[in-house]
């Protein structure tokens, strides 16, 4: 038979002895006494921090819904092409840029990250554009894959056409659909052809035909990949 472990043996004589249970408890009183500033310090340690984490989630709420006010009345600013006040506000209403501000790390934060994304490119200003694009992220896959395709443009528009075909392909790679990859397929081939990578370029037509066969695009990939097969023979 195995040998009872020391401290298994400790536990049963603890049970069955009462003797033996009452110094236990005896000994455990005393070492609080002793050290009483030391175990309350740890409980009330213990206490903030669960306290705080609680709080934190509180405010981040609370937070995160004052956000999603100030995100719907930029929209709508977005929506009526007021860029400027979009972007700035309008004395009433946080724009995008203020949002980003004050409420750091919320959705709706985030979120304004794009639509700066978007302003900044109908105003001109590609490096800012491409930086906000960057800081924004989601899980709804066809919008990430529409910031791709506008980090694309902005490139495009800053003639760096290598960045540009990167994010194209990036944008097509993404939960690719017959909606908009077909398009994203078609702006890289167009950016390799630029580029002069006429391989590259014959190949993403041939991804729109065989890929997407119900696109609108497919008769067009059909004819840009024969053209570009001519130049290369």
């Amino acid at each position: 038979m195995a040998k009872t472990s020391k401290k298994a043996q400790q536990g049963n004589e603890l049970l069955e002895n009462p003797d033996a249970l009452a110094e236990q408890i005896s000994r455990s009183e005393k070492f609080v006494k002793q050290n009483f500033s030391i175990v309350i310090g740890a409980v009330v340690v213990i206490a903030l921090i669960i306290g705080g984490y609680m709080y934190f989630r509180s405010l981040q709420g609370q937070k995160g819904a004052e956000a999603q006010q100030e995100l719907f009345r930029a929209q709508l600013l977005f929506e009526r092409d007021s860029l400027d006040r979009a972007q700035f506000g309008d004395g009433n209403a946080l724009g995008f840029e203020q949002i980003i501000e004050e409420y750091s790390g919320t959705d709706a934060a985030n979120l304004s990250h794009f639509y700066m994304g978007v302003i900044l490119i109908k105003k001109g200003e590609y490096d800012a554009a491409i930086e906000h694009l960057n800081n924004f992220s989601s899980s709804d896959l066809l919008v990430q894959a529409r910031a791709y395709n506008l980090i694309g443009d902005a490139y495009v528009a800053n003639g760096n056409n290598v960045d540009a075909a990167s994010f194209y392909d990036k944008a097509a790679g993404h939960n690719p659909t017959e909606q908009f990859s077909p398009l994203y397929l078609q702006k890289a081939a167009i950016t390799y052809e630029k580029m002069e990578e006429y391989e590259k370029a014959m190949k993403r037509y041939a991804q729109i035909v065989e890929d997407f066969p119900g696109s609108s695009l497919v008769n067009t990939a059909k004819k840009q990949k024969a053209r570009l097969e001519q130049m290369a023979s």
